[in-house]
């Protein structure tokens, strides 16, 4: 591997802090063409499907990618917005709501920028927009509440892919998970009394996270128990009792047993059993997504409607909601402390301009 001038330290740059927040992904349009780019790079993830690969290869590609786009197409334009994906909107506001409030808190410069694991704009897109604005501190935020071996690692994969390509590597600093900060456990407990607030309280809260294989589970993966963890601290936040809220799971895909109970089931099963009004949140998304909005706001609603229920109300994701901005704000102070933006050692700091008269003195040009 050759690594360039680019990639490697610059003399002139004003050093900084660098964030990436980061977020799952969404394709660059609802047509079929594009969701079968979007997941071919997807599932072809080893983190996401754990199946031997020249297996799971020969059935992604003769059957899946055969078949699964089209239908995926449909579902995503039905949450389709004239500008675009809302997980993209959503994720550009949230960005955009971090830097500014970054900004007022840091005592140097810092660069803020959105990549996604799928699709655009890409993780390494991102890492070399901040190298580029000179970010020689890096702090990585996986918009992933809890951590799972499919999301939070599967960044960090993506992450270390980007960087091993760079000759000079910044400090890293990589946010694994939060599923039980306090500040985002009541961030949860007021979306959810401002939706009681405004459209009464359903018989049961309904938490539902996306489901991965019960073998994640059984070879050690931690999140299912912090979803249940989240669930709990919140519904104790909300003073809930035990029979006023459960956990389920959502998302499946293919023949094999995921976490247990299923989302759709679950619905299903409250409205057969005469429950009238449910409320359901995600939880464990930080936007609004397909998940949320089709699957869950619009399938299992109807779900819920036709087995003899009468409203499904979906309380919308965190989003770009201003306490959920300073709790992640917050977060991210916490793991810049001793770095000279936040009040550290003054250590990296220089004069660019001082620094490039040294370095074209010794003959380089960069």
């Amino acid at each position: 591997m050759r690594y360039t001038a680019k990639q490697g330290f610059r003399h002139d740059d004003t050093p900084r802090l660098g964030v990436l927040v980061a977020n799952l992904g969404t394709p660059d349009a609802p047509d079929t063409p594009s969701l079968r780019r979007y997941l071919a790079q997807f599932l072809s993830d080893p983190r996401v499907i754990e199946l031997p690969r020249l297996y799971w290869r020969a059935i992604l590609h003769g059957i899946v990618l055969r078949t699964r786009p089209k239908k995926s197409a449909a579902a995503y334009r039905e949450v389709w917005t004239d500008d675009g994906s809302p997980l993209l909107i959503t994720g550009r506001a949230q960005t955009k709501g971090i830097g500014e409030r970054l900004a007022q808190r840091l005592e140097g410069p810092v660069a803020v920028e959105l990549g996604m694991r799928y699709g655009s704009p890409s993780m390494a897109e991102a890492l070399q927009t901040l190298r580029d604005a000179g970010a020689e501190r890096l702090v990585v935020l996986p918009l992933y509440p809890q951590y799972s071996g499919s999301t939070t690692a599967s960044t960090f994969d993506a992450l270390a892919d980007e960087l091993k390509q760079w000759r000079w590597i910044p400090e890293l600093r990589f946010i694994g998970q939060y599923h039980d900060d306090a500040r985002y456990i009541r961030c949860l407990a007021n979306s959810i009394r401002e939706h009681w607030e405004q459209h009464g309280m359903g018989e049961k809260l309904l938490f539902t996270f996306h489901g991965t294989p019960k073998r994640y589970l059984l070879d050690g993966d931690p999140y299912h128990c912090q979803c249940h963890k989240t669930a709990r601290l919140v519904a104790e936040e909300l003073e809930l009792p035990d029979d006023r809220w459960m956990v389920s799971f959502q998302s499946r895909f293919g023949n094999e047993e995921w976490l247990k109970p299923y989302t759709d089931e679950t619905v299903i099963d409250f409205a057969k059993g005469g429950m009238k009004t449910l409320d359901v949140i995600c939880a464990g998304f930080s936007a609004d997504c397909l998940e949320t909005l089709e699957e869950i706001e619009g399938e299992n609603a109807e779900y819920f409607e036709e087995n003899g229920g009468e409203e499904l109300r979906y309380i919308r994701c965190l989003n770009d909601r201003s306490d959920h901005l300073d709790m992640l704000t917050e977060l991210l102070m916490e793991h810049v402390q001793g770095w000279p933006e936040a009040g550290g050692p003054p250590r990296g700091l220089r004069d660019p301009d001082a620094t490039m008269e040294r370095a074209k003195a010794l003959g380089s040009e960069v």
